[in-house]
């Protein structure tokens, strides 16, 4: 009998060896509490703003400016050295790499728990997003090395959804602490948990790198952080000035542009470049980078004021402000996981392009907020914030991460955090000062009978006012009202900003994402197998024996 001329190529055998296959659904949970601390303790300092800002002994006095530098030095390390810890962990070790990065976030929450100035906690928080630099790449790097490429979307799904629980505990938290002891609690409590992460990886987490990472891009790895550090630290001079055209602003970000020019241009012509710049030019990874970026260019601007809304305006405890946006994580919690099942009936562009309208609509919302505008409309629009970031973060996430392959998966992990950082640092620095300065603007002309000493700090932001009216006792009263009419006014305008910068999120998605997964393709539903390299052919995550 005849042979056919072509035999039929046999099925792919898994990637991943069989023992990490087994064990890969605690390797999650383990990269889970990983990434819950390091959110959970961004989502706890966001309510505590009102606090810290508070004299002592109940806070440490951070004006606001010092309270933005407490969220934008974290922001600052964090942003920098994203990309050159996810090009680390591929060379020397996935696991390593998040076992120093957990370390060291855990004794930087350990110092700022016992700041005695806004100058040492800034300094701390400096020390935690070292540690968090190398904590966030790591975990998506070792979630894609642990896992098979068609169960990989499911993974990403709830990796994400991690973040709404990290929202939803760390306000709660933050609250709780808040109520019954020193601010300082709400850093110290990441300690057992640092302690419990490590024990588990240890224990649970194989260990995974490139297994031919060639040399070394040592020019590639200095100009991506000295770029990157001179934009963003730029980005945030110009949120503290509530001023863009400031010297100190402008040197900064155009030298860190023109770093960052040199940066990719040394990577197109480098024989070992630390990223290749070829994945740009593919639609679905360019889109889906952007569009995280700008999905936190809004929400974190966003969540900065809405933390003075809650408390300084509507009177809510931190605890209750907590409780208050609980729906926004609770969305996340049920829609992530769940992204994948509607991009694989409706395509990344469809549900990407609607969840960025459903976080416009929302940030739209607040142009409509007032002092006492219902508690149930509140919380209806952070569900719908909530549900909107469930299905834009695990798709386009996938689409990062399947562009490129296996064992550069910490570069794509880094890529896709260095890109929501700087987002999520212009959020702050451009809405914050969109927010400052039309604040100032409305409050000013009610600042007459304040004394010349206090009048420059009372017009700094809604919390300086009310501080400044406190001191001056019943001559002070009268400024109150204006003052909440003031933020209210200043939130109104800084929601529509944001409503714009997530409506260019949609049109960025539905421009270049793709649509629907053929039914016989291979990227396992996720309708973002398109920007998919091929995979590589032999596995890179390793064994390692558990030794506890």
């Amino acid at each position: 009998m005849s042979q056919p001329s072509t035999a039929p190529t046999p099925p792919a055998g898994p990637r991943v060896p069989e023992a990490v296959h087994r064990r890969r659904w605690a390797v999650l949970g383990v990269l889970m509490l990983s990434l819950l601390i390091v959110v959970l303790d961004n989502s706890i300092l966001n309510v505590a703003v009102k606090t810290i800002a508070a004299p002592a002994p109940t806070g440490i006095g951070a004006t606001q400016s010092e309270l933005e530098w407490s969220i934008n030095s974290y922001t600052l390390v964090f942003a920098g050295l994203l990309f050159t810890s996810g090009l680390l962990g591929d060379r020397l070790g996935r696991k390593k790499v998040l076992l120093f990065g957990i370390t060291v976030f855990g004794i930087g929450s350990a110092l700022a728990a016992l700041s005695g100035s806004p100058g040492e906690l800034i300094a701390y928080r400096a020390v935690m997003g070292l540690g968090a630099a190398f904590v966030m790449p790591a975990t998506l790097a070792v979630l894609m090395n642990v896992f098979e490429r068609d169960e990989q979307p499911k993974a990403i799904g709830i990796w994400a959804g991690s973040v709404g629980l990290a929202i939803a505990i760390g306000p709660i938290t933050g609250g709780i602490l808040l109520e019954h002891f020193w601010w300082g609690s709400i850093f110290l409590v990441n300690v057992p948990v640092v302690l419990l992460a490590l024990a588990l990886m240890l224990w649970l987490v194989p260990d995974s790198r490139d297994p031919r990472p060639g040399r070394v891009d040592i020019p590639g790895v200095l100009l991506s952080v000295v770029g990157l550090v001179l934009l963003v630290y730029g980005i945030i001079r110009g949120g503290e000035l509530a001023s863009f055209t400031d010297v100190t602003v402008v040197a900064p970000v155009l030298g860190g542009l023109a770093v960052l020019v040199v940066f990719v241009l040394h990577e197109r012509r480098s024989d070992h470049p630390a990223i290749d710049m070829s994945y740009f030019k593919k639609p679905a990874f360019s889109a889906a980078v952007a569009a995280i970026a700008l999905v936190f260019f809004a929400l974190m601007g966003v969540t900065f004021f809405s933390a003075f809304y809650l408390q300084s305006v509507r009177g809510y405890t931190a605890l209750e402000s907590g409780l208050l946006i609980l729906p926004l994580a609770v969305a996340q919690m049920v829609f992530a996981p769940r992204a994948r099942l509607v991009v694989e009936r409706f395509g990344a562009r469809a549900v990407c392009t609607g969840g960025m309208l459903l976080v416009a609509a929302g940030l739209a919302a607040f142009a409509f907020f007032e002092a006492d505008t219902p508690v149930w409309v509140l919380e209806v629009v952070f569900f719908l914030q909530g549900a909107g970031m469930a299905h834009i973060m695990p798709p386009v996430t996938v689409s990062i991460m399947q562009a490129l392959p296996r064992e550069k998966a910490g570069s794509g992990s880094a890529i896709n955090n260095t890109f929501r950082q700087v987002g999520g640092a212009l959020g702050v620095a451009v809405l914050g000062s969109v927010l400052s300065s039309t604040y100032r603007g409305e409050i000013e002309g009610h600042l007459g009978g304040v004394p010349a000493a206090l009048r420059d700090t009372a017009g700094e932001s809604v919390e300086a006012t009310l501080a400044v009216a406190a001191k001056l006792g019943p001559a002070g009263k009268d400024l109150v009202g204006p003052a909440y009419t003031a933020f209210l006014d200043a939130m109104h305008v800084t929601a529509i900003a944001s409503a714009a910068i997530g409506l260019a999120g949609a049109a960025v998605v539905a421009a270049f994402l793709p649509g629907r997964a053929n039914p016989g393709g291979s990227g396992a539903g996720t309708g973002a197998g398109a920007a998919a390299a091929p995979a590589p052919t032999a596995a890179t995550a390793t064994d390692k024996a558990p030794t506890g």
